[in-house]
């Protein structure tokens, strides 16, 4: 039987890319971290102390070679072959990846590595367009949600393990500002496709989230073996 390709939408904080690892792990699939890609680009730029742009951002995309590599400690993405995972998360890229991954430039040079990716089936893939544009014909999709505050503070745990400074106010501003820029750009806004299955993960554990995504794979392969 083919191997289904599965697609976890929604907001930052909402529990996407613990949940898609996890279910990846579970069925035995390969897990892409989309974002990890956008933030990439954006660390890229950052560091090549370019104009934020998107004319000077789309210069640079030819020579940018993005790579996922699965380890037993988690997915590790490098930038032409030097591995950037650590600085990923830093609160600069936090800042304008956003903006960066607005551009339709940066979109279209990523959705296509994307496609390659999961092209074959076999993989959990989780971001903010992956069912609306990525792969509209996903097997599963899933749009995870959640309120602000816990949003909020999902994030700021995940700072201060990385040892990153800041309030629960701030990280709660940076979200809705994140959130307000990714639902109103142009190119593959952020938004739940009008066939996926919304979770709302205010209340959940990461178990039930990455159980309540199980669930779904379970009745899609039973109906095609049906």
């Amino acid at each position: 039987m083919r191997k289904l390709i599965i697609a976890i939408d929604g907001p930052a904080g909402a529990g996407k890319s613990t949940t898609a690892r996890r279910v990846a792990e579970r069925l035995g699939y390969l897990y892409v971290d989309t974002g990890a890609m956008y933030r990439a680009v954006t660390f890229a730029v950052l560091r090549a102390g370019i104009s934020l742009c998107e004319e000077a951002v789309a210069r640079i995309l030819p020579q940018l070679q993005i790579g996922l590599r699965s380890t037993p400690g988690g997915q590790r993405t490098l930038l032409n072959g030097e591995d950037i995972t650590e600085q990923l998360r830093l609160p600069e890229v936090t800042r304008w990846v956003s903006l960066v991954s607005s551009y339709p430039s940066v979109r279209r040079f990523l959705v296509e590595q994307q496609r390659r990716l999961g092209q074959g089936g076999g993989v959990v893939m989780d971001g903010r367009d992956i069912g609306t544009v990525v792969f509209p014909d996903a097997d599963v999709k899933v749009f995870l949600t959640a309120s602000l505050p816990v949003r909020a503070r999902r994030r700021l745990r995940e700072l201060q393990e990385r040892g990153i400074l800041a309030t629960e106010e701030e990280v709660a501003s940076d979200l809705q500002r994140r959130d307000l820029l990714d639902s109103r750009r142009t190119e593959s806004p952020l938004s739940c496709a009008p066939d996926a299955v919304v979770v709302d993960t205010t209340e959940l554990t990461i178990e039930e989230q990455t159980e309540s995504v199980l669930e779904l794979v379970r009745q899609k392969l039973c109906n095609k073996s049906g």
